[in-house]
């Protein structure tokens, strides 16, 4: 969140919940197998559980996820995976009190922490952990969150801070995961390896008899570009083939002027066969203007 705060978008601009479930519909049919709802704040959505359940049931839609902050995930999490959750991320990025409080804006790191064990105790596995790291601010707990993993299966993954509108970037905050995996071997020498899948965004690592394990998503120092298959949609509708290019489609627009499904699909493909090939490196991201990733989501 920008410290300014951003300018919340008319009720009328954003997706409408069948907007959401139609849109959904048309990813799936082009052969998207995953779905993840993010924010801004996901649990803010009052009737986030239907359009779940409602996406459950989209035929060749294999995995339904969610990032969320984790303040409120405790009091809904059981009806959430009832409702069709199976992934689950949750942003956290100290573990110490008052500089949670610095970094969110708003107390309630023991909030956290209970809804990490609570969607453990439900049965999420692994629990996703995303950690931005920046020097100077939370990279001296790196050994602190990799002792989280050993006796529950969590999934830490340590994020390369980057530049988005609103955060204040400079290049001297990002930590390169080279040094980050340095930093974490010199607590843990015997520190694993993993293999990754093909489109995996975090190269996986472990320390051997931990529970759970870690990861680093080096969006900065060694893109993925060539192996990215995400794709974003906006509150508002927009469509954005990568995190941080500034080019988007509205969806929403083309729905409510009711254009055909098939036109619709037409223009998503487009879009996705319009991806560049990689971003253009953090010195001219940083001079871009994108959305805030509050307003884009993650």
């Amino acid at each position: 969140m920008p410290e300014e705060g951003v300018t919340l978008s008319p009720n009328a601009n954003l997706l409408t919940t069948k907007e959401v479930i139609s849109i959904s519909s048309l990813f799936v049919r082009l052969g998207v197998t995953k779905i993840r709802f993010t924010g801004g704040e996901p649990l803010i959505q009052k009737d986030l559980k239907d359009i779940i359940k409602s996406v459950s049931q989209l035929k060749g839609l294999h995995t339904i996820g969610m990032t969320t902050n984790g303040l409120v995930l405790y009091r809904q999490i059981k009806e959430l995976k009832d409702a069709g959750l199976n992934a689950l991320n949750i942003s956290l990025d100290s573990l110490i009190p008052a500089k949670f409080e610095f970094i969110a804006r708003i107390k309630g790191l023991n909030k956290v922490m209970k809804s990490i064990d609570a969607a453990l105790e439900v049965g999420f596995d692994p629990v996703k952990i995303n950690c931005v790291v920046m020097k100077g601010i939370n990279d001296d707990e790196l050994v602190s969150f990799v002792k989280l993993t050993e006796h529950k299966n969590l999934d830490v993954r340590f994020i390369e801070y980057s530049p988005f509108g609103g955060n204040n970037w400079k290049d001297n905050k990002m930590v390169p995961y080279m040094e980050l995996i340095s930093k974490i071997k010199a607590e843990f020498p015997e520190l694993q390896r993993l293999k990754d899948l093909p489109n995996d965004t975090s190269k996986a690592y472990k320390v051997p008899g931990f529970k759970g394990q870690i990861g680093f998503i080096s969006s900065m120092t060694e893109n993925f570009c060539g192996s990215c298959n995400r794709l974003r949609i906006t509150a508002d509708g927009n469509l954005k083939v990568c995190l941080f290019g500034t080019e988007e489609i509205s969806l929403r627009d083309a729905l409510r002027q009711n254009m055909s499904e098939d036109a619709i699909l037409n223009m998503i493909s487009s879009a996705v066969l319009s991806k560049k090939k990689q971003h253009a490196g953090m010195f001219n991201l940083s001079k871009m203007k994108n959305r805030p990733m509050i307003l884009i989501g993650g």
